[in-house]
This record gives C-alpha cells, structure tokens and sequence, in this order.
C-alpha cells in the first residue's frame, strides 16, 4: 500500500515536473507581448496629441483615422496572442489539478489503513506523507491562483483605455513578486525525497 502511495507520488511529480516546463515557457512569453503592447499604447496616445492641423499631415485628411485603426488592429493583435498564452496557463493548470486530485483521491481510500500516525511520520532524510501531499496541494494552489490573476488582468483591459495598456508590463510583474516560482521546486523535492527514503522511513525502529 504504501509502495503503491509512492508510486502514485512518483507519477504524479513527474508529470507536474513536465507540466511546469510547459508553464515557465508561456509565463517567459508574456513579458515581450506586454512590452509590444504598451509601446503600442504609448505611440496611440501620442498619436491622439499630435496637433494634426498644425502640420503637414493634416492635408491629409484620412491619415489620422488610417493610422488609428492599423494601431487598435496590431492592439487587438497582440491581445489575442495574450490569450493564446493564458490558454497555455489554463491547460497546465487542468492537467495539474487533474494529477493532484487523483492522488488525492487514492490516498483517501488508504487513508483509513494507513493510518494517521503513517501519515505523519517524518524521518532524517524523509518528509512525511502528508508534507508530501501538502506540497503537491500549494502547487496546484499556485497554478489555479496565477491563472486567475493573468485572466483577471486582460479582462480588466481593452484598447480604449490606454493608460491601463501601457500599465500592463508593470502590472504583470506586481502579480509575479507575489507568486514565488520555488513553490512547485520545493513540492518537487518532498515528494522526490518522500518516494526515495519512505522504505527506511517504514523500517525506523524510531519511526
């Protein structure tokens, strides 16, 4: 049975391990998509200043709204990119949750043969089953709420509010400071040292 938990954890880790490659290379993507869009945001409002009539330009009398609308088009452009993106963030987040869930779910049928005092168990080298489980649960934790976070701030903008475009780099890094990447390395390294040392955990005679 308890073979069976480790092998379960094992599986389980591995497959978070590839799903967070997966995540660091969308998360890597959304800095320069931000950047482009707050630069094109910056060159909008500027066009919105320029005093069109005082100069050359405004014999041309279609250039201003030409102009405008290739902007709000490469705007909306690049939004659509940052969706693609979050669409990535959702499908590590689901995969996630789904592995998480399911070695839940196995350790709650076992739960009442195992034992609480098992459960908890530590060793030298050995965190605990339930350490194990609590990492596994802070990382789904932290994909489920960086998700919700990248969504809520492009819900929150649109190409007629410029100022929140250009805001959009620094608002992307704000939320980053708050979720610190170690979380799913240190879950990673529990479960690892969890699976490799729970069989001299068992055999403690402290244990």
């Amino acid at each position: 049975m308890a073979a069976a938990m480790a092998a379960a954890l094992r599986e389980c880790a591995a497959a978070l391990a590839r799903q967070d490659a997966g995540w660091r290379g969308a998360v890597a993507a959304w800095a320069p998509l931000l950047g482009s869009l707050a630069g094109l945001a910056a060159q909008m409002r500027a066009v919105r200043r320029l005093p069109w009539g005082e100069t050359p330009l405004g014999a041309f009398g279609d250039l201003r709204e030409r102009l405008w609308r290739k902007q709000r088009g490469a705007a909306e452009a690049l939004l659509e990119q940052l969706s693609g993106r979050r669409a990535e963030l959702r499908a590590v987040r689901d995969a996630v949750g789904a592995a998480v869930a399911a070695v839940l779910r196995l350790y709650e049928e076992w739960a009442a043969e195992l034992g609480l005092a098992a459960a908890l168990c530590r060793g030298p080298r050995c965190p605990s089953l339930a350490d194990a489980l609590e990492g596994l649960q802070d990382v789904e934790r932290y994909y489920r709420h960086l998700y919700l976070e990248s969504k809520l701030l492009l819900l929150r903008v649109s190409c007629d509010s410029l100022a929140d475009l250009e805001a959009l780099p620094q608002s992307w890094e704000r939320i980053l400071e708050r979720y610190k990447e170690d979380i799913v390395q240190d879950a990673l390294l529990k479960v690892s040292l969890f699976v490799d040392n729970q069989r001299e955990l068992c055999c403690s005679p402290g244990s």
